[in-house]
């Protein structure tokens, strides 16, 4: 029988009235009440009224009903018709429960109070001992709570069985929540044998009973086909039902099936507002996916803002797989909606890890790896590996390997790194495939199997795997288990490439550049290096850069070539990393920045980089873009050595050769000389060279110098071609040939060798294996010096002093000459000391000739040595001092300048600075002979002649003139032909005589000219010939020789030879006189005389009779002795001598005196 709605409303309030009568007329132990208080709470038969519930519950319980006790608990509890108290709770729960309440209510509620501290203390073992009560009364509740205890040890031992037996009672009692855990039981076997099916029924009849986490759990089996079928649609809707239920963990499943078609047809939006839900919900779960929403833009506008606040939430709510805490520290690592923070990416990744996370795992092993956020630590690093590759993530495994191939934080272990590889491989990671192929390549953990290896390439290439065809068009590019074959190399890097494989597409730019298996096209190698470059491959990045940086297959754009070094770099390609140094290095698409260079030469040498360590250790010796340190550039040095550069093989022998950073050890440089030229090094070999020339840690042997010094030329180094060329120039290992150091010098100077430039200017200069070629000269004389050689800068200013090859200009050879004494160049500084003594192209200045003297001697040149003495000697731009003068003519001496010598024999000989001693001064004219041009020579040999500080002897001068003569001397042929005509130290011996002296006047000694003059004259050793006796003597008047000039006076005089010509007998007895020739002084004074080719003159004919006579000439002697009676007539008169005034008035009235106060 059916009852309407009007029907009930009147029964309810009918059974109102009969509760109100029961509870007004107080009905025993409360029940009327309590029946009253619940109509009131519910709205049965009146309006809903907390406060009147609460009154009624009130009294019932005062009443000692056990049912109204507990629900004025709950009333207490939850502030309902009343203030909230917990403890008054407590206090009526305890009532209920100790009035032993028929259902257990009350008992199950002191226990959860006990349990969770409500209104009294925590106490779980008072919590389990009333739920045990509650239960064993027949309260699902009680049972359900009961089953709890046992199965997490709640105030009690864990037991599973007796958990797993009070959920069977709790859900045959439909208790759906009981019947939830008791399907959970089922599921797991816990406390029982595993049974799906009863699981599945269980958890059916708690869903029925809309139970929100029993309709979770029904809608999981059927997605999994868990104890039934899979149906996805069912799932569907029981996810549909929790989430409408609110249940969070149901929304965050519901939102998973619309965003990936689970069941239902896909829908982003929808996905997007049940992740939201179920994250206002605090689901975590649902937050982080709520938060890869935002990032990706999947059912909502993208919002990495939003994106981040959501990972945050789900990271602070402990998500229990720690993705939250995962993306979190994604987030912060690449500045996904807040800023970049290492520190904050490595605390998220940590709490990922540590919650069990195995892809933060892997990321915190990479922090302690590379020391992001937190001190480089590798042990941590491959204890989180392993963690991380034990919980099955792929890139955890693939890392764990890695550390075991390359001692990352354990020890090396090949058969571990197999393991591993073979892992990832089995569980279909391609990353594990291509490794373990390689392990099978290389015999890494395995026994080496190329064929193998090849295979399983062949299998993943055809399988049209992009890695697995790269990497078999390595094996067929290198013949790796398969026959060499660059062809087939190229279409499968083409196929690679093709299936957007980076390391394909970087592969197949090297064939295009290179021409492996294909025709050399570097456009195509630009437009594939950019593909690789564009999808994130560093060495792509890095061969783009340099296509960019050096118009390969594209337009110059050092911009562009810094970006993409930048890009690579910071990818973690240690070439990348040191080709983007080298561009803040040289400001080359970037402003300078040396402090940026070093810090990338340290990423790239920490990386282990050859070229990075070698780069690092020039900035640590040179001090760029950090403090100098030669020990830190010592030990990169031999990092980059040991690695097998030999850029840092040769640097680091400089370091062996010269004590830089580390003890000098000369062996050990030419060790890594040997290393560094045998890796085709050529400035290692040049200086390998070096060594075997100058036998610096091996014995001196100049064919292995020339053998080395040609491997570098060969190999276009420009000092190695400058020291080959001086190799042929002065026949060091190799036999001398002029035309091939021409041709060394040349090369290394087109190579812009600076040494090279000055010595090729220095063989067109002196025509030394070419054709003598003063413009040539001067034109690389200009480049040595404008590259900045001192010796360069040295000659060029020589050029334009004396216009050698351009115009004489003195101002430019003067700033020349500065420049190459500013450089050191003790030449140039003697040669600038010059300018300022003789006014140069500047002005005189005494001071700072003394100056660059002083520095041009204190450097080691003995020519600046020896001025600096005349300077000290004779008080120019400093204090007179003749011991310092002594000191430097010492020092010049010493080093073989001449001029030193000479004026050390004059020191010696006049007590210059020094005691005399004639014996030294003696033994300084020896020494002059030795090591030095034949004609200085002549000085011991003149001393053997007159016996000048020492003995005579005509023999030992002689044999000196001998020497100086035979080799070259013109000066010292004279002297030869003059021994033979009379004798001296040899037999008389005419012809000879005239032989030396023709062999002097060709050389064009003007002395031996006049000699051979005389012999022509005389018929001595030869025919008679007036004519050539002319001839040379005219030869040796124009060389300025006095004799010569006095005695071609002679000829014209008396036409010995040519026309008889007083005019040019006196020019040139004129000429010979104004020179000091004391025979010449007398003739001229008899032509001024007798008046012969010129004007009558008695003055001055007394003028040159008194020089000559002065000079010991008999015939100039004769003609002044009565000048000498003159003179004691002068004194006599002075003295008032009345006869000799008498005499002296007749001179002055006969002779003119006047010359005698002359000179």
């Amino acid at each position: 029988m059916q009852h309407s709605a009007t029907q009930i409303i009147e029964e309810e309030k009918k059974t109102l009235q009969w509760y109100l009568k029961s509870a007004e007329g107080g009905n025993i132990n409360g029940h009327g009440q309590y029946n009253l208080a619940f109509c009131y709470k519910n709205g049965i038969g009146t309006t809903k009224d907390e406060e009147k519930a609460f009154y009624w519950y009130l009294k019932s319980a005062e009443d000692g009903n056990c049912k109204g006790q507990n629900n004025l608990a709950l009333c207490y509890e939850n502030g309902i018709g009343t203030t909230k108290d917990k403890e008054k709770a407590f206090y009526w729960y305890l009532k209920s429960a100790e009035g032993g309440s028929s259902n257990g209510n009350g008992q199950c509620n002191l226990a959860r109070c006990y349990k969770n501290g409500i209104g009294t203390a925590k106490d779980e073992e008072k919590a389990f001992y009333w739920y045990l009560k509650s239960a064993e009364g027949g309260n699902s509740n009680g049972q359900y709570n009961l089953a709890r205890c046992y199965k997490n040890g709640i105030g009690t031992t864990k037991d599973e069985e007796k958990a797993f037996h009070w959920y069977l009672k709790s859900a045959e009692g439909g208790n759906s929540k009981g019947q939830n855990n008791l399907a959970l039981c089922y599921e797991n076997g816990i406390g029982t044998i595993k049974d799906e099916k009863k699981a599945f029924r269980w958890c059916f009849k708690s869903a029925e009973r809309k139970n929100i986490t029993g309709q979770y759990n029904l809608a999981r089996y059927y997605q999994y086909g868990i104890g039934t079928i899979k149906d996805e649609e069912k799932a569907f809707q029981w996810y549909l039902k929790s989430a409408e239920r609110k249940n969070i963990t149901g929304q965050y499943n519901l939102a998973r099936c619309y965003e990936n078609g689970i069941g239902t047809i896909k829908d982003e939006e929808k996905a997007f507002y049940w992740y939201l839900e179920s994250a206002e919900g605090g689901n975590s779960f649902g937050q982080n996916n709520l938060a890869l929403c935002y990032e990706n833009g999947i059912g909502t506008t993208k919002d990495e803002e939003k994106a981040f606040r959501w990972y945050l939430k789900s990271a602070e709510g402990g998500s229990s797989n720690g993705n939250g805490q995962y993306n979190l520290a994604r987030c912060y690592e690449n500045g996904i909606g807040t800023i970049k923070d290492e520190k904050k990416t490595f605390y998220w990744y940590l709490k990922s890890a540590e919650g069990e996370n195995n892809k933060g795992q892997n990321n915190l092993a990479l922090c302690y790896e590379n020391g992001i956020g937190t001190t480089k630590d590798e042990v941590n690093a491959f204890c989180w590996y392993l963690k991380s590759a034990e919980g099955g993530n792929s890139n955890g495994q693939n890392n764990l390997a890695r550390c075991y191939e390359n001692e990352i934080g354990t020890a090396k272990n090949h058969e571990k790194v197999f393991y591993w590889y073979l892992k990832l491989a089995e569980g279909g990671y391609i990353d594990g495939v291509n490794n373990l192929e390689r392990c099978y390549e290389n015999g890494i953990g395995i026994t080496k199997d190329e064929e193998k290896a090849f295979h399983l390439y062949l299998k993943s290439a055809e399988g049209e795997n992009s890695k697995g065809q790269n990497n078999l068009a390595l094996c067929y590019e290198n013949g790796i288990g398969t026959t060499k074959d660059e062809e087939k190399a190229f279409q499968w890097y083409l196929r690679s490439a093709e299936g957007k494989n980076i390391n394909g597409q970087y592969n197949l730019a090297r064939c295009y550049k290179n021409r492996i298996g294909t025709a050399k096209d570097v456009e195509k190698a630009f437009y594939w290096y950019l593909k690789s470059a564009e999808g994130g491959n560093s060495n792509g990045q890095n061969s783009l850069a340099l296509c960019y940086e050096n118009r390969i297959g594209t337009t110059k754009d050092k911009e562009k070539a810094f970006y993409w070094y930048l890009k690579s770099a910071e990818g973690g390609n240690s070439n990348g990393q040191n080709n983007l140094a080298f561009c803040y290095e040289n400001g080359i698409g970037t402003i300078n920045d040396k402090e940026k260079a070093f810090q990338w030469y340290l990423k790239s040498a920490e990386g282990k980089n050859i070229t990075g360590q070698y780069n690092l250790a020039r900035c640590y010796k040179n001090g760029i873009g950090t403090a100098k340190d030669e020990e830190k550039a010592f030990y990169w040095y031999l990092k980059s050595a040991e690695g097998g550069n030999s850029n840092g093989q040769n640097s680091l022998a400089l370091c062996y050769e010269n004590g830089i950073g580390t003890i000098k050890d000369e062996k050990k440089a030419f060790y890594w000389y040997l290393k560094s030229a045998e890796g085709e090094n050529n400035k290692g070999q040049n200086n390998l060279a070096l060594c075997y020339e100058n036998g610096i840690g091996t014995t001196k042997d100049e064919e292995k110098a020339f053998y080395w010094y040609l491997k570098s030329a060969e190999g276009g180094n420009g000092n190695g071609q400058n020291n080959l060329a001086l190799c042929y120039d002065n026949g060091i290992g190799t036999t001398k040939d002029k035309m091939k150091a021409f041709y060394w010098y040349l090369r290394s100077a087109e190579g812009k060798s600076i040494t090279g430039q000055y010595n090729l200017a220095l063989c067109y200069e002196y025509g030394i294996g070419t054709t003598k070629d003063d413009e040539k000269a001067f034109y690389w004389y200009l480049k040595s010096a404008e590259s900045g050689n001192s010796n360069g800068q040295n000659n060029l200013a020589r050029c334009y002093e004396n216009g050698i090859g351009t115009t004489k200009d003195e101002e430019k050879a003067f700033l020349w000459y500065l420049k190459s004494a500013e450089g050191e160049n003790i030449t140039g500084q003697y040669n600038l000391a010059r300018c300022y003594k003789n006014g140069i192209g500047t002005a005189k200045d005494q001071e700072k000739v003394f100056y660059w003297y002083l520095r041009s001697a204190e450097g080691g040149n003995n020519k600046g040595q020896n001025n600096l003495a005349l300077c000290y000697e004779n008080g120019i731009g400093t204090t007179k001092d003749d011991e310092k003068a002594f000191y430097w003519y010492l020092k010049s001496a010493e080093s073989g300048n001449s001029n030193g010598q000479d004026n050390l024999v004059r020191c010696y000989e006049q007590g210059i600075g020094t005691t005399k001693d004639e014996k030294k001064a003696f033994q300084w004219y020896l020494k002059s002979t030795e090591g030095r041009d034949s004609d200085e020579r002549n000085n011991p040999a003149n001393c053997y002649e007159y016996g000048i500080e020492t003995t005579k002897d005509e023999e030992k001068a002689f044999q000196g003139f001998l020497k100086s003569a035979e080799g070259g001397d013109i000066n010292g042929q004279n002297n030869l032909g003059y021994c033979y005509e009379n004798g001296i130290g040899t037999t008389r011996d005419k012809k000879k005589a005239f032989q030396w002296y023709l062999k002097s006047a060709e050389g064009g000694d003007s002395n031996g000219q006049d000699s051979l003059g005389y012999c022509y004259e005389y018929g001595f050793g030869t025919t008679k010939d007036e004519k050539k006796a002319f001839l040379w003597y005219l030869k040796s008047a124009v060389g300025k020789n006095v004799t010569g000039q006095y005695n071609l006076a002679r000829c014209y005089r008396n036409g010995i030879g040519t026309t008889k010509d007083e005019k040019k007998a006196f020019h040139w007895y004129l000429k010979s006189a104004e020179d000091g020739d004391i025979d010449g002084q007398d003739n001229l004074a008899r032509c001024y005389e007798y008046g012969i080719g010129t004007a009558k003159d008695e003055e001055k004919a007394f003028y040159w009779y008194l020089k000559s006579a002065k000079g010991v000439n008999k015939y100039g002697q004769g003609s002044v002795e009565y000048l000498c009676q003159i003179a004691l007539c002068m004194k006599l008169a002075e003295e008032r001598n009345s006869g000799t005034q008498n005499n002296l008035g007749y001179c002055y009235q006969n002779r003119p005196v006047k010359f005698l106060f002359m000179d």
